[in-house]
């Protein structure tokens, strides 16, 4: 009813309202209802003025994280905020006011493959960590703009999938790269960290290879052309372009970078990972700490 009220509002004074409800296949008595009710909220059902309550709340989560939810995380985010409220229910009224999570798209591979002076694959597959930086994972991916290619870096702490350095360049380099190692470095320090990436040529280069070395982190690369090899690192791609790059056109590099930069925030602080409990990345880490200090403070 709350679709079709407007036009028999338009229309009542012209063809009157029995005419205009007769050609829309719907009761007079259910339009003057729902006039009354609009009038007069508080005579609705106790279920409609809590779905009015709800849909507001459900609006709220979805704006606030970059309107890239579904059902499921919108449910476990108002759970999270203790507002209680049935999956189905969230459901419904999702449907009902237009909103869906964004799908994930294929991804072009950018990979040029340098088999000499790769290392080893310290990982097959197993991309599980018992702490933060004891695994990291390295890819990158691309972004057409206005402008021409952007391409976009990403370094993920594979313990609670928190991207630890990211980096946006007009250039797939081996500098470009080592930009996004750089800041993983600066802001982790990590030693003895397994750095695992494919065998694109950026991260098998000598440059990038000494710095590993330099940074003693452990060099790790997975087999030619097979993504699964390097799947949580492609998975984190694909999560950024469905839930940034995918939904809109870009004007330049920087529109991207500055977009990269809000994204990459919200996913490390708020975006809440299913294989995390549905917590956060930077809560989980906070959490595994506080664990840590427990311990040391009951021996």
């Amino acid at each position: 009813m709350e679709k079709v009220a407007p036009l028999v509002d338009a229309l009542r004074n012209e063809h009157g309202v029995g005419p205009v409800c007769h050609e829309l296949d719907i009761a007079p008595s259910t339009y003057y209802r729902h006039q009354q009710l609009c009038r007069h909220p508080e005579k609705r059902s106790l279920r409609a003025r809590r779905d009015d309550l709800l849909k507001a709340e459900i609006q709220r989560v979805y704006d606030e994280n970059h309107s890239v939810y579904g059902i499921r995380k919108v449910w476990r985010q108002l759970l999270r905020e203790n507002i209680s409220v049935a999956r189905c229910t969230v459901a419904r009224l999702m449907k009902a006011m237009g909103l869906a999570g964004v799908l994930r798209g294929k991804k072009v591979r950018t990979t040029v493959s340098r088999k000499d002076g790769a290392a080893g694959d310290r990982v097959n597959r197993q991309f599980v960590a018992e702490q933060p930086d004891q695994l990291w994972v390295a890819d990158f991916t691309y972004v057409s703009t206005w402008q021409g290619i952007a391409y976009v870096a990403f370094i993920i702490d594979v313990f609670a999938g928190r991207i630890v350095g990211w980096r946006v360049s007009s250039s797939m380099e081996t500098a470009f790269v080592l930009d996004a190692l750089e800041q993983a470095l600066w802001a982790r320090r990590p030693t003895g960290t397994i750095h695992h990436s494919d065998k694109g040529s950026q991260y098998v280069s000598l440059a990038y290879t000494q710095r590993l070395k330099d940074a003693e982190l452990l060099a790790s690369t997975g087999s030619t052309g097979d993504s699964y090899d390097n799947a949580m690192a492609e998975s984190i791609n694909g999560l950024y372009k469905a839930e940034v790059i995918h939904r809109k056109s870009w004007k330049s590099r920087t529109e991207v970078e500055l977009a990269t930069l809000a994204w990459v925030d919200w996913y490390n602080n708020h975006r809440l990972l299913e294989r995390l409990g549905h917590i956060p990345p930077a809560e989980a880490e906070k959490a595994y700490y506080a664990t840590i200090v427990n311990k040391e403070l009951a021996a």
